[in-house]
């Protein structure tokens, strides 16, 4: 248990976050609810078997979150998902799935049907008792985004400082007051030549929308991304990336080019990194162990990217919870790059951008949907 994270969630929202578990499973949904049970600042209200229990009893338990598996008899959990969201607009639900392609598809599926986020569960019930990561991570995401669920909304970001009219209104207007100790670096001078971007919880439908929007820069330049997915995951998000964008996506293999006009999604499991091999940008895998927590960590492909393309990186931080990509994000700007980090308003968890922002390192803060035209601005030479 978290007791510093527990105390200020506690703290921050002034009751305890309410958690239904839903699961077929009974040594699965056993563990879940002692999980959730063992926390001060959680509050287990229902431990039930189906989604159609579920459904039934989402009024009167009254959750903050509910933890949603995907495959149970009956109404499984896709087809709970809309149910449940339509008796609670404001409820968080986290699906849950052993890693398969099929359910890979679904989790992502359920986000965009209103689905807050995903965890992907050990295959195994002994693997899903004896792993303390899993635990970690199943209960930072309860309380991160039941904490985002229930404290009062913030209000769109929409400048922090007048550093150009392109990315920016003047004059400063009231901020937030999450964001008032926000001070932006001024925005190189120099073109960048390509974009790396970080992201986690949120993530996807968030890349989504960058990636629909920037088809100008994907013509001209080469987009690597890292997103917190285990594997199997990304192959998916890969495929689903190149419908929408309409250029080509793919899981970054180690040794090949990096050529503009391509997105590269570090695959699951591994860390991407970049490096220069007779003069040529390639792609690098590292298995090495977790950084930050995370197995692709943003940090790595950052800072490799900052040592290879200096000034002519722009960073981008999406939503995420934890710190990952801080470090990433000082080398970049100590190379004399940008960063550009997603608003608190329209992030799923502000812990990732928020880090950056609050470490002085961003150039621009700004609402997800104007990420997209902005970077088109400073990929097309528009500068102060």
């Amino acid at each position: 248990m978290n007791v510093a994270l527990a105390s200020s969630s506690h703290a921050a929202i002034g009751r305890r976050i309410r958690v239904m578990v839903v699961d077929d499973a009974v040594v699965v949904r056993g563990l879940f609810a002692r999980w959730v049970e063992a926390e001060p600042d959680l509050e287990l209200v229902a431990s039930l078997s189906t989604g159609t229990e579920a459904v039934r009893q989402v009024e009167r338990a009254n959750p903050d979150v509910v933890v949603l598996d995907i495959e149970m008899p009956g109404i499984d959990g896709i087809t709970a998902l809309p149910l449940l969201l339509a008796k609670k607009r404001d409820l968080v639900v986290i699906m849950a799935s052993t890693v398969t392609r099929r359910n890979a598809e679904i989790s992502l599926r359920a986000l965009s049907l209103g689905a807050a986020d995903y965890i992907p569960k050990p295959s195994s019930v002994r693997e899903v008792t004896i792993s303390v990561d899993f635990r970690r991570e199943l209960i930072e995401k309860i309380r991160q985004l039941g904490m985002r669920a229930i404290r009062p909304r913030v209000a769109p970001v929409r400048s922090v400082a007048p550093v150009t009219p392109a990315l920016h209104a003047s004059p400063r207007p009231e901020l937030p007051a999450a964001t008032r100790d926000v001070e932006l670096l001024p925005l190189p001078t120099v073109t960048p030549r390509v974009l790396v971007i970080g992201a986690s919880t949120g993530g996807p439908q968030a890349l989504n929308s960058v990636v629909t929007q920037i088809g100008s820069v994907l013509d001209h330049a080469p987009v690597l991304i890292t997103q917190h997915m285990p594997p199997t995951f990304t192959a998916i998000l890969a495929e689903h990336l190149a419908r929408v964008s309409g250029h080509p996506v793919r899981e970054a293999q180690d040794g090949e080019e990096i050529n503009a006009g391509h997105i590269f999604v570090a695959p699951g499991g591994r860390h991407m990194k970049v490096m220069r091999r007779d003069g040529i940008a390639v792609i690098v895998l590292d298995d090495g162990p977790p950084i930050n927590f995370c197995k692709p960590s943003v940090d790595p492909l950052f800072a490799s990217a900052a040592e290879i393309w200096g000034h002519k990186v722009l960073g981008l931080m999406l939503t995420g919870m934890g710190s990952d990509g801080l470090n990433g994000a000082r080398a970049i700007v100590a190379a004399g790059g940008a960063m550009v980090a997603q608003d608190e308003a329209t992030s799923v968890v502000w812990g990732m951008p928020g880090q950056v922002a609050h470490a002085g390192l961003c150039s621009a803060l700004l609402p997800l949907p104007d990420i997209g035209a902005a970077v088109t601005r400073l990929f097309a030479g528009e500068h102060p």
